[in-house]
């Protein structure tokens, strides 16, 4: 397998990119080697500039639920775009988009769109910072809510990925305010809301940014029962699990209701698109009708608008989340047995179409558990992948994704290439 033409495309982006890539996991440095830069996506595959073909389960991080270039969004975005593609002022399809997610989900009472997951993640915070006049926000460790300065201590992904202490350049005082609980652990939440001046608990109902984590019977449930009892928000983290792990979300999945919603990936339909919403009260404390601002130049835009509400209506068709339940324990299984034929301690998360192959003997249930993972086998199940065309994401730390676009023979695939990988 050649790729010159994407180690040539390497150097010349590292001229004029940081590190050659514009997210830094991209790097794959964890694994080791380099990032190859991809052409074209078609169903369940990419392909790379040498013409190289490769069964993808990152799908562009779990956006492309419905596979590379689905016939249906790409029409969507060709007719809307024939009228125009960013106003800054409201259009009809916004209107309807926020309509059909408050449909889906419930809670999000009501709806305010933006254009990434950061965003939505800090404009949720700062809204329940403004609503309860609280400072101090919990999150668990190896939880990553995206990038926004109070959120990147004790952060999953890329964070978690390159060893990195949180950042540099987020002064002490913007992480002051933030508690840093266990995942799974109700009693180490119980006595930081004690403490008081709790604004908001954010919480990744399913981590996806530790590997993927679970959470264990109860503990959402408990979640709930102390934010209601302490006046605290409860903000369920869905950019990754939202319309993933079922249609309306871990919150349906779980059958557990928060007072805010974060939502991205999924709901773009492969566009730059997420929102926040929840309780009507609550959210009427943004401007214009209350003191919290927010604002967006491409929030809500035409055509990110347009392909999530397409996505949204794809995915809400009869046997949609059964299959993809199907595919996701089709591949579950069979990393599982390739990895207990090859005999190597490997643990297997899994949450619907959302997985994690951890190489350890151990459960893994939150974060210190996670990092019990051999990372350096990992980079080495990671090439020996790449190299029988299987796309992985590189870090150990993060979730694979199945879409729609696989089929059982892809699945399958994967899972021989597996038991080759981890034997050779």
């Amino acid at each position: 397998m050649s790729i010159q033409r994407s180690q040539a495309m390497f150097e010349r982006a590292q001229a004029v990119i940081p590190g050659g890539v514009n997210s830094p996991v991209r790097a794959c440095r964890s694994v080791g080697g380099d990032p190859i830069f991809i052409a074209q996506g078609d169903g369940p595959t990419i392909t790379d500039l040498d013409g190289n073909r490769y069964l993808d389960l990152i799908g562009s991080w779990g956006p492309l639920i419905l596979g590379h270039g689905h016939r249906e969004i790409l029409d969507t975005i060709a007719e809307t775009m024939m009228y125009g593609t960013t106003f800054g002022a409201p259009t009809e399809v916004e209107v309807r988009f926020a309509e059909k997610l408050r449909d889906v989900v419930p809670s999000m009472e009501m709806v305010r769109a933006v254009s990434s997951g950061t965003e939505s993640t800090m404009s949720a915070l700062r809204l329940a910072r403004g609503y309860t006049g609280r400072a101090k926000i919990i999150k668990a460790d190896g939880g990553y809510h995206g990038h926004a300065d109070c959120l990147l201590v004790s952060a999953g992904s890329g964070v978690a990925t390159l060893g990195i202490p949180g950042s540099a350049g987020v002064p002490e005082g913007a992480a002051r305010d933030t508690i840093v609980v266990p995942f799974n652990d109700i009693a180490a939440v119980e006595i930081a809301l004690a403490a008081g001046d709790v604004a908001a608990l954010i919480i990744e109902p399913v981590c996806g940014n530790m590997g993927l984590v679970e959470p264990a019977p109860g503990y959402l449930e408990g979640l709930r029962a102390l934010c209601t009892k302490h006046g605290t928000v409860l903000i369920f983290d869905e950019v990754m699990t939202g319309f993933r792990v079922a249609y309306g979300g871990a919150q349906e999945r779980y059958k557990i209701t928060p007072d805010l919603t974060t939502i991205g990936k999924v709901v773009g339909g492969g566009l730059p698109a997420a929102a926040f919403g929840g309780r009507a009260d609550i959210m009427q404390k943004l401007a214009p009708l209350g003191p919290v601002y927010q604002a967006g130049t491409l929030s809500g835009n035409p055509l990110a608008m347009a392909a999530g509400l397409k996505a949204m209506e794809i995915l809400g068709r009869p046997g949609t989340y059964e299959r993809l339940e199907q595919l996701g324990k089709r591949l579950g299984d069979g990393l599982l047995a390739a990895a207990q034929a090859a005999g190597v301690p490997a643990q297997l998360n899994r949450v619907g179409s959302m997985l994690t192959l951890f190489f350890c003997g151990t459960p893994v249930t939150d974060y210190a558990s996670a990092k019990q993972a051999d990372t350096a086998r990992f980079g080495t199940f990671f090439r020996k992948m790449r190299e029988r065309g299987v796309f992985l994401p590189p870090s150990q730390f993060e979730a694979m994704f199945v879409s729609l676009a696989h089929s059982d023979e892809d699945i399958d695939a994967i899972t021989t290439a597996a038991r080759a990988a981890l034997v050779d």
